[in-house]
């Protein structure tokens, strides 16, 4: 396997020092459009099964060009969301399979935005099946931890745990702090302003619907010391993924955001600062976000300052399959102290990067195959979750003992309590 790595930010940075463990790739060209950034991140591993060029995410015919001139038979899209169709189109173009961890961007309706979707999440890569099909090649779209891991949790919960499914929940979470930054996100802002703003998409009885921006708010309890976080509704593509495979009456996806990050972020959209469309400024054309980008630290420079665990995972409800009714919690957790001391990576970064990679070590292997646009639920998750633990980061599974109201001033919350 030969694999063209398109981007060498936080996650790409991070794919590297993982990969570079593993023995299943014959190479892995590290593609970023600052050719600095790319010869950076494979110069610390000092490994000759990894190159590094200069590549503009945004140019198909560039990237169709450095697939061929590297023969690499697959590309990883490491990149903002706002590069994946490029990409994808690319790919399909010179006959390489594909995978990505954030997929092609949506579009709100038009008239009721938080009643009903307009373009979802994925509608313009899965509007290409045929053509990937025909082709007889790959596209494993949404493979990072949310979407990825999430969804690997979803396919196991269906197939080993439940005979029938109520609710299927993403909840994610952590109480990572950052030292000497009065704000600092751990992940790409572009991204966090993308899927935090636009309105989120729930799964309810057959149908996608939608709802305003942080919405639903619950309290969470994470494991593993991390505790009760409040978590609101978010777009995140798990929502658009699962009902593709799996029979649950509801989907939903809540992130632990907190209130200062919500603050900030509403902020930025009533002064504008969240649009991607370019403005001109003083002779200058550029987004708005793409300036609050650049004032922000690059999150995979944050490791040192950073202290906590971060947790992603999936909380499924039904009837088990002893039918009884049933609560569990898949989740997986990364402390940063550990991810640092390891990989010299951050807890988020890292943990959105290592799922990829395990997921083209099965592919090389043959163990998951497949041909059309496909998400995780598509394939096995024991083979999956069985070599994640051989990379040293064990997963985790949790009975939920009940629900119980927490009650504030002026509202009620639920808690999901542990047994």
């Amino acid at each position: 396997m030969r694999i063209l790595l398109v981007g060498a930010g936080g996650v790409g940075s991070a794919v590297v020092p993982i990969a570079a463990r593993r023995d299943f790739f014959e190479h892995i060209v590290v593609a970023d459009s600052k050719q600095s950034r790319a010869a950076d991140v494979v110069a610390k591993v000092g490994d000759p099964r990894f190159s590094a060029v200069t590549l503009d995410a945004s140019d198909q015919g560039a990237v169709e060009a450095a697939l061929r001139e590297h023969r690499c038979d697959v590309l990883f899209n490491a990149v903002d969301p706002r590069f994946t169709m490029p990409l994808f189109r690319a790919a399909l173009n010179a006959g390489a399979r594909y995978l990505d961890m954030a997929m092609s961007l949506s579009r709100p309706h038009p008239l009721r935005p938080y009643e009903l979707p307009g373009v979802k999440l994925g509608d313009e890569q899965f509007a290409l099946d045929g053509e990937w099909r025909a082709k007889g090649s790959l596209a494993l779209v949404g493979m990072g931890v949310e979407p990825g891991l999430a969804d690997v949790f979803a396919r196991y919960a269906a197939d080993h745990l439940f005979s029938e499914i109520d609710e299927i929940g993403v909840r994610d979470g952590s109480n990572l702090v950052v030292d000497g930054y009065d704000f600092a996100p751990t992940f790409s802002i572009w991204t966090t302003i993308e899927e935090c703003l636009n309105p989120p998409v729930v799964w309810e009885d057959g149908a996608w619907r939608t709802t305003e921006p942080f919405s639903e708010p619950e309290v969470f309890d994470f494991p593993e010391g991390i505790g009760p976080v409040e978590c609101v509704n978010v777009e995140h593509e798990e929502v658009l993924l699962v009902p593709r495979w799996i029979d649950a009456r509801r989907v939903t996806f809540k992130y632990g955001l907190g209130e200062e990050f919500i603050g900030v972020l509403k902020t930025l959209r009533k002064l504008g600062l969240d649009s991607a469309d370019k403005i001109k400024v003083g002779g200058v054309e550029t987004s708005p976000r793409d300036v609050v980008a650049a004032r922000l630290p690059d999150p995979a420079t944050l490791g040192d300052r950073m202290r906590g665990k971060t947790c992603a995972g999936t909380w499924v409800k039904g009837v088990g399959k002893d039918g009884e009714p049933r609560e569990v919690y898949l989740y997986h957790v990364v402390d940063n102290s550990w991810s640092m001391r390891e990989y010299g990576c951050q807890a988020v970064v890292w943990q959105t990067a290592v799922h990829p990679v395990v997921a083209l070590e099965l592919l090389a292997a043959g163990v998951w195959s497949g041909t059309g646009v496909l998400g995780p639920e598509a394939f096995d998750a024991v083979p999956f979750l069985e070599l994640l633990c051989d990379y040293g980061s064990p997963w985790g599974m949790r009975d939920q003992a009940k629900v119980e109201p927490i009650r504030e001033p002026g509202q009620e919350r639920e808690v999901l309590l542990s047994a």
